[in-house]
């Protein structure tokens, strides 16, 4: 027979085991494609716990799930169920070449509502980033918030009007510049003006180089992209956060959240005030505890 403190030293492995097998299950994805109504082919992602309460991220202009690498390694968020894709035009989804693929803004809200479906998420909280908040509102405009728990803005853009973005023209010129050096260093610069507190080289590099896979055609045509914002922020009834860094460089967050909560009162907002355009990268802890919160109250037990 086995000494007790054996057999409670084999109990106290196993349990330890049996604990890192669940962590790596919870961290595996799972990757799929999505097909939207108009044929752009979407790339999907999933991971944390896929009984948990689903959240969709929706990055922004010239990132991709990758965009979200701190949120999918956070151990606040493993319990709940974590769906990123790639917008069109970036990372490893569609991207294709006519400007209206990019300018109508229901395309975007297409691909939101496709993915939500293919995805059978279940009153997701719909979490989106700069350009991502845009998709989201037209998504309201277009499916209303019924099949939602909540959404909740990091960086959002409202509108794409001058008094709400910050006035970087040579940036967004040289980015639709033939010239492939003008372009590729463009984007270095938008990248480096996404942060306030600079990420680690690392991470810089991977998103920058994720950066040059965005589509050049998406890139010229969709600073004219339609945002139906009083149709889509001005109609939920569902809860909706805005979460701005304040020392943000490419959207003028204290406008951003004026017109915001002109279109719908019932619009939370918070303010990271050493932030700049990516609090979930610069202060991903605290975001990941604000997400947190935020999930739970939208999904009482």
């Amino acid at each position: 027979m086995l000494h007790p403190k054996l057999v409670r030293g084999f109990q106290i492995v196993m349990v330890t085991v049996m604990m890192a097998v669940s962590v790596v299950a919870l961290a595996s994805t799972k990757h799929y494609t999505v097909t939207a109504p108009d044929g752009v082919t979407l790339a999907v992602q999933e991971s944390g716990d896929p009984h948990g309460p689903a959240v969709v991220f929706v990055h922004g202009l010239l990132g991709s799930h990758l965009s979200w690498d701190a949120q999918m390694s956070s151990p606040e968020l493993q319990r709940y169920r974590l769906i990123t894709y790639d917008l069109r035009g970036h990372g490893l989804s569609g991207k294709p070449t006519n400007a209206d693929a990019y300018t109508d803004g229901r395309h975007w809200a297409d691909d939101l509502a496709a993915v939500i479906a293919a995805s059978d998420a279940r009153g997701p909280v719909l979490v989106g980033w700069s350009l991502g908040a845009a998709v989201i509102t037209n998504y309201l405009a277009a499916y209303g918030d019924e099949r939602i728990a909540g959404a909740v803005y990091v960086g959002g853009v409202i509108e794409l009007r001058p008094e709400l973005i910050a006035p970087h023209p040579d940036v967004y010129r040289d980015l639709a510049s033939p010239d492939l050096k003008t372009h590729l260093d463009a984007e270095r610069t938008f990248l480096t003006l996404c942060f306030e507190i600079q990420p680690d080289p690392i991470t810089f590099q991977r998103l920058l180089a994720n950066a040059a896979l965005a589509s050049p055609q998406m890139q010229t045509a969709v600073l004219s992209m339609t945002v139906a914002s009083a149709e889509g922020l001005g109609s939920t009834h569902k809860p909706l956060m805005l979460l701005y860094g304040a020392r943000d460089s490419l959207v003028n967050a204290e406008h951003s959240i004026a017109r915001a909560t002109a279109l719908n009162p019932r619009i939370r907002s918070k303010l990271y005030a050493q932030a700049g355009h990516a609090p979930f990268i610069e202060e991903s802890d605290r975001f990941d505890r604000d997400l947190s919160d935020f999930i739970d109250a939208a999904n009482p037990r």
